[in-house]
């Protein structure tokens, strides 16, 4: 006869052993529904998960890590939250998650490496089955190295650091690593721009030393090369990832007079910012001026006129960073957990914003 619970029961927290005295099991039956780590009958599983309905039951996350359980949860780590870029990834890694039972934390580091090395360090105290960081790197060997040790830490644990739109460590750590075509995406958009006639293409944004700007720019410059076009120093006006930032520098340098006729903005946000100088400064898109960005997120349709610019599959990326990690369900019984790099492609997107540039201003003289 199953004992009923009283008012100073409900007043502590229940056990697994309260849970097992109520089911009518044993305990090692209801840490194996709870751990998911061996077949349990469905009769009795409804049983166990009832009884803790019941009792309000809660997992003690700090027993479970001390017994070396999986928290099973996956961490992601992003430069801000709000930006679509990282957000689109996100969800990405959310949805692949989920798929798979586990709960995401999400932490954002503002741009600052030492809180991004204290994450992925957190994470790997609450168990996390991985940990996704997205986003850019700065070129600082230090910084590398310790990212490198965090990623032996969580392998040897059981874990998997895997960095999403960066490259990847190397030889230094076993890691994975999921890249697009940054590069490529790049040279396409500047060499759709020099194929309607522009040959004073101002790149616009980007952090300096940033791998994300590195690539963009590397992209940008080889298309100019390949097409016979010198390179200005003068036309790469670097500076953030921000609308304030484009809007501002765009301003600036139509007050000074523009040597180009076309803008390449570092990406979708970069180029709204700039977009709001030209209208501001009384400059047609394209008519006076062809405006091209890198990204394909929503800003991208919402302006006008749209944006030509070049597609990231960012929530794609964001599963596929899960998929390296962790082992599929049954579905996908094939797939181990990789190391490596996935690599995927970026294309162009042709909208409204670029034409050719008005007669007698698209070369240099």
């Amino acid at each position: 006869m199953r004992r009923q619970t009283s008012a100073a029961d409900s007043r502590r927290r229940a056990t697994v052993t309260d849970v097992a005295r109520l089911a009518e099991v044993s305990t090692a039956t209801v840490s194996r529904v709870l751990n998911r780590n061996y077949p349990v009958a469905a009769a009795t599983r409804e049983r166990v998960e009832k009884a803790m309905r019941e009792l309000g039951y809660v997992v003690n996350a700090h027993a479970r890590a001390l017994a070396g359980v999986s928290g099973r949860t996956v961490g992601i780590i992003v430069n801000e939250l709000i930006d679509p870029f990282y957000a689109y990834i996100a969800r990405g890694v959310e949805r692949e998650a989920s798929l798979g039972g586990r709960l995401c934390l999400v932490c954002c580091t503002q741009g600052d490496p030492t809180r991004e090395l204290a994450f992925i360090e957190l994470m790997h105290e609450r168990r996390a089955d991985a940990v996704v960081v997205v986003g850019g790197s700065v070129a600082d060997r230090a910084h590398t190295a310790e990212l490198a040790r965090r990623a032996r830490d969580l392998e040897s644990g059981g874990s998997k650091l895997v960095l999403c739109g960066r490259p990847p460590l190397g030889e230094e750590a076993r890691g994975a690593a999921v890249e697009y075509d940054n590069e490529g995406g790049a040279f396409a958009i500047t060499d759709h721009l020099l194929t309607q006639g522009h040959e004073r293409i101002l790149y616009l944004g980007g952090p300096p030393g940033l791998s994300t700007t590195r690539d963009r720019l590397a992209g940008h410059r080889r298309a100019l090369e390949l097409r016979g076009v010198s390179r200005d120093p003068e036309l790469e006006q670097l500076g953030s990832f921000s609308r304030a930032f484009g809007r501002r520098r765009m301003a600036e340098l139509l007050r000074e007079g523009p040597d180009f006729t076309a803008v390449f903005a570092a990406n979708d946000i970069v180029a709204a910012g700039a977009a709001q100088a030209l209208e501001e400064a009384g400059v047609r898109v394209p008519q006076d001026m062809s405006l091209a960005g890198y990204d394909d997120i929503p800003v991208a349709q919402e302006l006008r006129p749209r944006l030509t610019t070049v597609h990231i599959p960012l929530e794609e990326m964001g599963r596929q960073a899960v998929r390296l990690a962790l082992p599929g369900g049954d579905e996908d019984e094939w797939r181990e957990p990789a190391t490596g790099t996935v690599r995927l492609g970026t294309h162009l997107v042709v909208r409204d914003s670029v034409a050719p540039p008005p007669q007698g201003r698209g070369r240099r003289t």
